[in-house]
């Protein structure tokens, strides 16, 4: 069944943590999720990281330090999250940042094992 706009979970409030490492966003259905930055950076709904097709999907390594440094509205369906590595394409929607949410276990184990299977790291690359 398809989901329709009266039966979608709808954001009452959506807020940068003051450290900026974290987006908690609350809906009103009850569900209330703390997004890290991180997490949100490496799941970019941007065609940079998701590409143009599964096939296309970047792993991006080096981002457990990044910070949101902006929460942008996008009309009234969506933000654009503006990171400290200037990444700022990313338009996530308000059934995006729920389903980033309600499958933030999964997704993040799923990063994680990307980047072990590439040799990849989360720390940021130290530039002399």
């Amino acid at each position: 069944m398809a989901s329709t706009q009266e039966n979608r979970p709808w954001p009452t409030e959506v807020r940068l943590q003051k450290d900026r490492r974290g987006l908690q966003v609350a809906f009103d259905d009850g569900a209330n999720f703390t997004l890290p930055a991180e997490y949100l950076r490496v799941e970019s709904p941007s065609a940079e990281v998701q590409g143009h097709g599964p096939d296309e999907r970047k792993t991006v390594p080096g981002k457990r330090e990044v910070e949101i440094l902006e929460v942008l509205p996008v009309g009234h369906y969506a933000v654009r999250l503006v990171f400290g590595d200037m990444h700022s394409t990313g338009i996530y929607t308000w059934d995006y940042l729920y389903e980033l949410g309600r499958e933030q276990g999964t997704r993040f184990q799923k990063y994680l094992d990307d980047l072990a299977s590439k040799g990849l790291s989360r720390e940021p690359s130290k530039h002399s």
